[in-house]
């Protein structure tokens, strides 16, 4: 059930957390950082989430004005969550809970999303120069831009990319981190490549270098 607990404290810091500190509230903003999202996509994101608590987190964010409900026009016709502009703000707030929790042991049998490994990307990617990417992770497919200094990421297909990737979030976080592996992983099917497969070792290395 949603829930209207509060801290009774004049804090702004207490009051913040009355709208956002509840249990997978903030993995929910985070989930809505890089564009609008379907029920179905919030919920896979976060496995360990029961239907009702995703539905109650989103019910209560967009109550307290953090998230937005609206229904895309046909084809689609879906129903997508999205970030207000209030909501938007939360951003940095997120990005830096992240930072921070870097420093911190990576429980057994984590799991590791989409999204968090797409923001790293965006985060850590400096770029020298332009391509585009069609990117599919876990069924979902995504349009990372690069240009120099600059990369973005938001989900949909792109009309004319370099180079396609299909992959998992763990084998890209991992290449990330280790991109003289991408040969193996394609070798061994964790990757699949179409297109200009340079400009894909070009974004791998031009993240670690950041």
């Amino acid at each position: 059930m949603p829930t209207s607990r509060s801290y009774g404290d004049a804090c702004t810091i207490a009051r913040a957390l009355d709208v956002v500190g509840e249990r997978w509230a903030l993995l929910v903003v985070r989930e809505l950082l890089l564009g609008p999202q379907r029920f179905s996509d919030v919920r896979r994101a976060l496995p360990g989430a029961s239907s009702n608590l995703v539905t109650d987190r989103l019910r209560e964010l967009t109550g307290h004005g953090v998230v937005t409900r609206r229904k895309l026009p046909p084809p689609a016709a879906s129903t997508v969550y999205e970030l207000t502009e209030w909501g938007r703000e939360l951003e940095p707030v997120v990005l830096a809970l992240g930072a921070w929790g870097s420093r911190l042991s990576l429980p057994p049998s984590a799991h590791l999303g989409t999204t968090s490994t797409l923001l790293f990307l965006r985060g850590f990617a400096r770029p020298r120069s332009a391509a585009c990417f069609h990117v599919e992770l876990d069924s979902r497919v995504w349009t990372v831009r690069a240009e120099p200094g600059r990369l973005t990421v938001e989900p949909g297909e792109p009309a004319a990319p370099d180079a396609t990737i299909r992959t998992d979030p763990p084998t890209l976080n991992a290449l990330l981190e280790v991109p003289s592996d991408l040969d193996a992983a394609i070798a061994d099917g964790r990757m699949r490549i179409e297109g200009d497969r340079k400009a894909v070792r070009r974004l791998l290395r031009e993240t670690l270098s950041a």
